[in-house]
């Protein structure tokens, strides 16, 4: 199989699996996200070369927390008292793993305990988060994933379009991504701009304050978000020299660059709805 039609196939895959588990059931939607959020928390372990251990470790918690905001929201058969001691299995879990380094002697303990915290605070809470957004609305979390992709698709199409000119576009960051453009920036926020009115004009944000405004907010701070969590995964694949952050999706890298933009336009998102 060609390495276009594999990239095809493997992209079709997983719009169908993220679309289909946010409309079907919220069980469903839990146990994939739950699933990729553990993948994602172990690829940036890979990336950092940490010890086994902490590699587990780190993943079991991210998959915990996320488990814990779910059943929040999902799990009413669960009282007060149940919800404190899995509260406390993540908090024990994290506290092991953070005195671990005592007795397994790493040569930067430093190091691992920052890797630790990235993967809980920068990977585990956004995926975590998107539970709060499927509490308020499944078409709201849809909304926030086709945003990203149209914002992406956008700013490719305008930044290839523009680098046939004869002095051709202007680099963003160089340095970071060397395919990113100012003109693909400002062509992928139009779009966004465009999905936020088909967003309101389908009835989407129809019991928030302002409809229309708030649609068009939503999605360009998304847009925003999103690039700025792609340039951050960028820059980190870039520092330590790799091109992909894993090898999951055939043609699409490993799960942190299919879901980089996630992890800052989702707690974005969840401001968003408490602020609007």
């Amino acid at each position: 199989m060609s390495s276009f039609w594999q990239r095809t196939l493997s992209g079709a895959v997983y719009v169908a699996l993220v679309v289909s588990s946010i409309l079907v059931h919220p069980i469903f939607f839990g146990v994939l996200f739950m699933c990729v959020s553990m993948l994602a928390v172990r690829e940036q372990h890979v990336l950092l070369h940490t010890s086994c251990f902490v590699r587990v470790g780190s993943m079991l918690a991210g998959g915990l927390l996320f488990a814990i905001i779910w059943l929040m929201f999902n799990a009413d058969c669960l009282h007060i008292g149940q919800m404190m001691w899995i509260q406390v299995a993540y908090v024990i879990l994290l506290m092991v793993l953070i005195l671990s380094e005592l007795w397994l002697k790493e040569k930067n303990p430093i190091q691992e305990w920052g890797s630790i915290l990235v993967s809980q605070v920068m990977i585990a809470v956004p995926f975590a988060l998107m539970n709060v957004v499927l509490d308020k609305s499944k078409f709201i979390l849809l909304a926030l994933f086709i945003t990203i992709w149209v914002n992406d698709t956008g700013a490719y199409c305008i930044g290839c379009l523009t680098a046939k000119r004869k002095n051709g576009n202007h680099k963003m960051f160089p340095r970071v991504s060397p395919a990113k453009s100012w003109e693909g920036l400002f062509g992928g926020f139009a779009f966004a701009l465009l999905a936020g009115y088909i967003y309101y004009r389908a009835g989407w944000f129809a019991d928030w304050s302002h409809p229309l405004m708030d649609a068009l907010i939503f999605a360009l701070m998304i847009a925003v978000a999103g690039t700025l969590g792609d340039l951050m995964e960028s820059l980190m694949k870039r520092t330590l020299g790799v091109k992909d952050s894993g090898r999951f999706m055939p043609g699409h890298g490993g799960v942190l660059d299919r879901f980089d933009s996630l992890l800052l336009a989702t707690p974005v998102v969840v401001l968003l709805i408490i602020l609007l």
